[in-house]
């Protein structure tokens, strides 16, 4: 038996009740940690035993018993089927109030309460005054060493796994996983033994295994773990009901949203009809979504993958293969802290997963919700901290921005794809270095003689944080050589522009740059809405030069037709977006 008494943590479960009915009970012969052992262990005894039953225990155990039964019929059946060797010698009885849902007989209803002996009138209940004491109670002798290597004997390989790992998370085993009881487990159990006040064998009694079991799960107590068996995704799997709840479908998945309980929890069930092409694109869709941190481990296979994010909020597991004709797989969300809940929940919900053959999510299944452009499948794409323009510097890639575009950045993309690291700051400038190669589409040519003023200028950026996927050309005029208090290297702008701008290039009539839009600053004044600043060309140069970037001089056209001028900003502008 691996475990027995293990019961605290269970959910009442409620007889069929009548008033004038007697308490039930049960012999409890076995418990096991999984559900498939049980149920087969639950069936051996059914062919040789009547009234068997399974129960959910709680905390992840299974449990077999015989009954129900009167008190005292459950007490001489023990004792009856131990003398006959049919039942192990550490059952024992126990209360139907103590178990939970019932798992065996497969489609079992509730059980029958036991019938009271007698004619069922009030008289035939009334239990006569005894005329002598009744004989005390004799305490049944613990299991001896050579009985709990029997017992032990009956352990199923994945029983003697299990308890090695229990052992092992305990910290008194360091070997392998392997259901050998070698020197090292047999010095582990004496470990576990001596800091539990029992008597130091080196062997584990029934008792003391399922007090092992008891400490183990003791870490699962209110997630409520449960067989859940979704028909919309065509999944059967335990999940932690306890801190999470359907919630909506919205193709390709199913959402069980947090209680509470546990912040950040969340589980999303996966199931699309596709084939290997449909899995890639899920994998690539999955690393765009705020519940998938960037960092963390990314694998995939022919017919599968699993992908792992982890950032100071919030940990997720996700893991998806395709079988004839559907993907179906699961993710996990978790509070970033909780490793111990999150790794037990995880193991227990890869182990009990379960594809139901010919049940698929229907892809047109939409939650009502509405729809927006930040959003796959009603999940919050990952969003950047955010969002600036800049500009290329030269034909490696390197790109000119606002540094304050750039401050505080836990990284950096260029076009949404590309990485990038910044290599040089100065004075609101900054460099960034593409960390894989970028071939430019045009390099600028920087116009270091101010333009005339009131001359014509334009300036390129994405002014509305990259949603139009491409940048915005915004005309003014040049208002001034200097800023509002005479600063040399500034530009006045009359033309009005958005945060998304800064960093981008300011451009004259010929395409030529002439400035960097800066970041609007807030002084505690306000400024007209087209007055905007830039960052002359000569300081952007010489800040370029500096940081060992050869740039192109050279004088801009006159004039260039607006389409031109267009084509120009759109090669050499770039979308600077930052992230947590």
């Amino acid at each position: 038996m691996t475990r027995s008494g293990l019961l605290a943590g269970s959910a009442l479960w409620i007889m069929a009740s009548a008033a004038a009915a007697q308490e039930a009970y049960f012999i409890q012969i076995e418990a096991h940690p999984a559900l498939t052992v049980a149920e087969d262990r639950a069936r051996a005894f059914a062919a040789r035993l009547s009234d068997v039953n399974g129960f959910s225990l709680g905390g992840g155990w299974y449990g077999i018993a015989l009954g129900p039964f009167t008190e005292d019929e459950a007490n001489a059946q023990r004792l009856a089927l131990r003398r006959q060797g049919l039942i192990p010698s550490d059952s024992f009885v126990e209360e139907a109030e103590e178990y939970a849902q019932r798992f065996w007989p497969v489609g079992a209803g509730a059980i029958r309460t036991p019938e009271p002996q007698g004619d069922g009138t009030e008289e035939a209940q009334v239990v006569p005054e005894p005329e002598a004491a009744p004989e005390p109670q004799i305490e049944e002798p613990q299991e001896t060493v050579a009985e709990a290597r029997r017992s032990e004997q009956a352990l199923t390989r994945e029983d003697r796994e299990a308890l090695q790992v229990a052992l092992q998370w305990a910290g008194f085993y360091q070997g392998r996983i392997d259901a050998a009881f070698g020197r090292g487990t047999r010095g582990a159990m004496a470990a576990f033994q001596e800091a539990n006040n029992f008597e130091v064998t080196g062997v584990l009694t029934t008792r003391q295994r399922a007090e092992l079991f008891r400490q183990y799960n003791a870490v699962l107590d209110g997630m409520g773990l449960e067989r859940v068996t979704d028909r919309r995704a065509g999944i059967a799997m335990e999940i932690p009901t306890g801190v999470v709840a359907f919630d909506r479908a919205e193709s390709p998945f199913v959402h069980y949203a947090p209680t509470g309980a546990v912040p950040e929890a969340q589980v999303l069930l996966i199931s699309e009809p596709g084939d290997r092409r449909t899995l890639y694109g899920l994998y690539e869709i999955m690393q765009t979504l705020e519940i998938v941190p960037v960092d963390g481990a990314r694998e995939r296979s022919g017919d599968s993958f699993t992908l792992t994010g982890e950032n100071s909020r919030i940990v997720s597991h996700t893991e998806a293969r395709v079988a004839d004709g559907a993907i179906k797989g699961f993710t996990l969300v978790w509070p970033a802290g909780d490793e111990e809940r999150r790794s037990r929940v995880l193991a227990r919900m890869q182990e009990s997963f379960e594809r139901l053959e010919g049940v698929v999510l229907d892809p047109a299944t939409l939650s009502e919700e509405e729809q927006a452009i930040d959003l796959v499948a009603g999940l919050q794409v990952r969003q950047p901290k955010t969002v600036a323009s800049g500009f290329f510097a030269d034909a490696r890639g390197r790109v000119l921005t606002a540094e304050r575009a750039v401050e505080a950045c836990g990284r950096i993309t260029l076009d949404e794809l590309t990485e990038a690291q910044v290599v040089a700051r100065e004075n609101g400038m900054a460099l960034l270095e593409p960390q894989s190669p970028l071939a430019p589409r045009d390099v600028p040519v920087f116009r270091t003689e101010a333009p005339r003023l009131q001359s014509e200028v334009a300036i390129s950026g994405f002014s509305y944080g990259g949603v139009l996927g491409a940048p915005t050309l915004t005309f003014g005029t040049l208002a001034d050589i200097r800023g509002l208090d005479g600063e040399e290297g500034i530009k006045r702008l009359a033309v009005a522009s958005r945060p998304g701008d800064a960093g981008g290039p300011v451009l004259d009539g010929g395409g030529a740059v002439v400035g960097m839009v800066t970041p609007v600053t807030d002084e505690g004044r306000q400024l007209p809405e087209d007055v905007s600043f830039a960052t002359a060309s000569a300081r952007l140069v010489a800040f370029s030069e500096g940081a060992g970037v050869a740039v192109s001089r050279g004088e801009g056209e006159l004039s260039m037709a607006p389409e031109d001028l267009t084509q120009i900003a759109r090669s050499i502008t770039v979308l600077v977006e930052c992230w947590e």
